[in-house]
């Protein structure tokens, strides 16, 4: 395990592609283990993370997010979570998991405590290289679901939100952020410049903003475009850039966040 952690490291052009590819490396373990835990008859995996491994977004990504599949349905997530843990540990992972199951949003840490010492990652024996995955256990009404069989590293069957539906969390995640996240936006740009990626799930989309207390007109077929180019005019564009900028596989895709790129898109998809 360690020797061909240690090989995949050398496809990484910098320090930070190098992390990416061994974390993607590690998301892919986890997906394979909650698969073998029976996860995904109650979890659709969701988020940037989801497209990396469904679509190949050219972007590495940092948690693991699911929706339980049918609001009241009993997660099983600690046990889901110990089974992971146990599975890693008989292959010789050191990692530690905390749960956090006071939320709606339940959270996981997975630390693999020393493992890029390990590998030649760091210098620093003490090192940790953290995963966080996160589980919506009250997820707005309205979701589409699909099932897609996807080789990265491992052969997973992953359950997931249909492409509509993704698109719908992508929009209400540039809606309703608190703060310019570059990675949610980068992730428009790539939807969007899809011209066969269908519109978004506007009944998932309408919940999810009523459940998150949005004030602003009901999304229609004809208004989301104009509803989220007035969100965009408000945005921090350097902090967006600075944000994705150290997880773009191609350096030059940082020209895809902006106002004047996104807002050409929202145009073409009006045509």
């Amino acid at each position: 395990m360690k020797e061909y952690l240690r090989q995949l490291t050398e496809g990484g052009a910098n320090a930070m592609a190098r992390d990416g590819l061994v974390r993607e490396y590690l998301q892919a373990r986890v997906l394979e283990s909650l698969q073998d835990a029976g996860a995904f008859m109650r979890w659709a995996f969701v988020g940037g993370t989801a497209l990396r491994f469904l679509y190949s977004i050219p972007r590495f990504s940092e948690d693991l997010d699911f929706s339980l599949l049918r609001e009241g349905q009993d997660p099983a997530f600690k046990p889901t979570l110990e089974a992971v843990k146990q599975a890693l540990v008989r292959e010789g992972y050191p990692i530690e998991v905390t749960v956090n199951e006071r939320r709606p949003v339940f959270s996981s840490w997975l630390r693999f405590s020393g493992l890029p010492y390990e590998i030649g990652l760091s210098p620093h024996p003490s090192q940790v290289l953290s995963i966080k995955l996160e589980l919506d256990t009250r997820p707005p009404a309205g979701a589409g679901v699909d099932t897609s069989i996807v080789r990265r590293h491992v052969t997973l069957n992953l359950c997931h939100y249909d492409q509509a539906s993704l698109l719908a969390g992508k929009l209400h995640a540039v809606l309703c952020r608190q703060w310019t996240k570059g990675r949610d936006l980068y992730d428009l740009a790539w939807y969007l410049a899809d011209r066969h990626w269908p519109a978004p799930n506007l009944g998932l989309l309408n919940a999810a903003l009523a459940q998150t207390g949005w004030s602003g007109s009901v999304m229609t077929a004809d208004n989301w475009r104009a509803e989220l180019g007035r969100r965009l005019e408000t945005l921090d564009w350097e902090r967006a850039r600075a944000d994705v900028r150290p997880f773009l596989e191609r350096a030059r895709d940082i020209d895809l966040v902006s106002y004047d790129t996104l807002k050409q898109l929202l145009a073409s998809r009006q045509a």
